[in-house]
């Protein structure tokens, strides 16, 4: 017999061999119909796969998102079979479960595929999904992979092949279609039931320019066609709502090849956006204790050795400058940074904690096929800030960064979030992880209370934590529902060890002390992104880049109009005068068009009164009123934000 422990502690007894699904079955039926693959000793498992010894186990659902990744990946199979029988030689590159959905890249020699084609593959991948085959898992030898694979004609294949052990190498099998693959797959094609191809889209393969550039097609598929209905209508109000779109519309960023793929050129529009976000960044760190700190954008070689970043992080990087024999990179991260700010001279317990933070400009070098509008970039200026505390101090601390996160999710309406928290895997201690068992037991456990103190919701995930400690991956979702990771808030005992920082205790002793690595705000480049679409680009009027357009009715009405102007600059409000020879309807339109959030409409009344007609972005007019008291009502609205 064999003990296996469910997530609750619960520990029952099986013969060995048991497979996931008999243990479902054991539970009760509904969950053996609803279960979809399991997790046995840390590692995603097929249901029907034996288990022979003792294992931590759990199941996963379509609730899941282990479950749900199962699903895709199985999903990226049926499309790989259906492509198979339309497209006899198709040969294939990778097959993966992403965020929401699965694409295959797929080589069909010189055919282009086009939108057109995908409804005649989804209604294949439907006639197969309804014969109910089964994801059969098979170990095979690397010499017969080789062997099937050659004979197949598949280079790609062979190229993973080739770069796999003996011994590690699996074949999945369903119907006539067979993968090499690790797995895990749901049990079978029938509990594919809504099927919606996407898109279609270049990729090289393996990521690298210099190969092949594959066809990637893209797809979703859930249990039940309810569920597709419903997120291909959340899709339609994406796309109305993308970022990309948006910003170009609302003229906040452009790129330009001549500049660089990845390197945002930030618009007036979007200037105003980041000024803002700054102002109400440095008024809560104020008010926290937070000391500003700026650093220089390239640093020598030897930082980055001693912080651990080099040669494991180099591809990420920039490639170095060598200037007078010495190697520059840009700076991919602030942390090193700050922590030769903090080394710069002698500290003392008195002075804990230190919280340095700076809006720090870095630059990491994201594969081409890898970017993504505002969301992926190489240039990115993060809302950094690194607090260095006793140990005794630290749960006060990363309470209070926890704090912070909650003051903006109600700035930014952000109803909906969750907090990952990634801890390590004892087994990888001085691989993955630092090796100091006594430090991550006490990290974790003080990450852990304060969560549940707080009475933060969350998540922990085993085995993806930072090298030098435990982590919290905030996800957030915006107002269509669409999840975002916004930033970490990370715990690090190890860097502090490698820079030798330490401070004198109460004792006179030196004392080492934990750092705290968090950014609330994320990077402009991300955070505007989330906005952008959280908003549909109608930004509150604290936060909008033109908060009031001024529109006379005519020319005779400029000069009043003028006044008004100059009425609220007075008062620090983001105004433009539209003074153009145009019919006052084209003026509310245009200016609708951009989102201002405030029109103020001028004419012989308004002028004779010295008032203004207020009308209100997507709700109409509002009535009349003075400059000056409308002017208030706009300062003690932003006020509110920075209190």
């Amino acid at each position: 017999m064999i003990k296996i422990t469910f997530p609750d502690g619960n520990v029952r007894e099986y013969a060995e061999g048991v497979s996931s699904y008999d243990i479902a079955k054991s539970i009760s039926e509904g969950l053996a119909r609803k279960v979809l693959s399991a997790e046995v000793n840390g590692e995603v498992w097929d249901l029907s796969r034996p288990i022979n010894t003792d294992a931590t186990f759990k199941l996963f659902t379509w609730d899941d998102q282990k479950g749900k990744s199962t699903f895709w990946h199985s999903s990226a199979h049926l499309m790989a079979e259906a492509l198979e029988v339309l497209y006899p030689g198709v040969k294939f590159g990778i097959g993966p479960a992403i965020d929401n959905g699965f694409y295959y890249d797929i080589d069909l020699g010189g055919k282009v595929l086009t939108q057109e084609d995908l409804p005649r593959i989804e209604e294949k991948m439907r006639e197969l999904s309804k014969k109910n085959s089964v994801y059969q898992r098979r170990d095979v030898s690397k010499a017969e992979a080789l062997q099937y694979f050659t004979e197949k004609g598949d280079q790609y294949k062979l190229e993973l092949i080739n770069d796999l052990a003996d011994g590690t190498i699996t074949f999945y099998t369903q119907g006539n279609f067979v993968d090499l693959c690790r797995g895990p797959h749901i049990p079978d094609t029938g509990h594919i039931k809504a099927i919606k191809l996407l898109n279609i889209a270049g990729a090289y393969w393996r990521g690298d320019e210099k190969n092949k550039q594959l066809t990637r097609i893209y797809g979703i598929t859930f249990p039940k066609q309810g569920e597709l209905d419903e997120y291909l209508k959340m899709l339609e109000e994406a796309k109305k709502r993308d970022h990309r779109k948006l910003g170009r519309e609302l003229e906040i960023y452009t790129t330009d090849e001549s500049v660089g793929q990845g390197l945002i050129l930030w618009m007036p529009n979007g200037a105003a956006i980041i000024e803002q976000l700054e102002k109400l960044a440095k008024r809560k760190e104020d008010q926290g204790g937070y000391l500003r700190v700026k650093t220089p954008h390239i640093a020598k070689e030897d930082l980055y050795i001693t912080s651990g970043h080099l040669p494991y992080y180099a591809d990420s990087m920039y490639p170095p400058m060598e200037l007078e024999g010495t190697k520059y990179y840009l700076k991919a991260m602030n942390c090193p940074h700050h922590h030769k700010i903090f080394d710069a001279m002698p500290r003392s317990y008195r002075e804990l904690p230190m919280r340095l933070a700076e809006y720090g400009t870095c630059y990491r070098y994201e594969e081409s096929g890898a970017l993504f509008g505002l969301m992926r970039v190489r240039g990115l200026t993060m809302n950094d800030a690194h607090i260095y505390c006793t140990e005794e101090q630290f749960e006060s601390e990363f309470k209070a960064v926890n704090a912070m996160y909650l003051h903006y999710f109600k700035v930014f309406g952000i109803e909906k979030y969750v907090m990952r928290f990634s801890t390590h895997e004892p087994k990888k201690l001085g691989q993955k992880y630092l090796d100091n068992p006594e430090m991550w037991k006490r990290t974790e456990d003080m990450v852990r209370r304060v969560l549940i103190d707080s009475g933060i919701p969350y998540v922990e995930v085993p085995d993806e934590a930072a090298f030098y400690g435990p982590k919290i991956d905030i996800q957030i979702f915006s107002a269509i529902g669409r999840e975002f990771t916004l930033a970490t808030n990370q715990v690090d005992f190890g860097q502090p060890l490698r820079f030798n920082l330490t401070y004198v205790d109460r004792d006179n002793q030196p004392k080492v002390p934990i750092v705290i690595h968090r950014a609330p705000l994320s990077t402009h480049e991300r955070f505007i992104g989330f906005l952008l679409e959280h908003y549909a680009g109608n930004f509150p009027v604290w936060l909008a880049p033109v908060q009031v357009a001024v529109l006379p009715i005519s020319d005779k009405f400029n000069e009043y109009a003028e006044a008004v102007v100059n009425v609220l600059k007075k008062h620090e409000i983001r105004t433009t005068l539209d003074t153009r020879s145009e019919k006052i309807g084209r003026k509310i339109r245009d200016a609708e068009v951009k989102k201002v959030p405030c029109m103020l409409i001028i004419g012989e009344q308004e002028m004779m009164n010295g008032t203004v007609s207020l009308r209100k972005h997507g709700e109409g007019d509002k009535g009349s009123m003075s400059p000056e008291d409308f002017a208030k009502s706009i300062s003690e609205e932003v006020a509110e934000v920075f209190a």
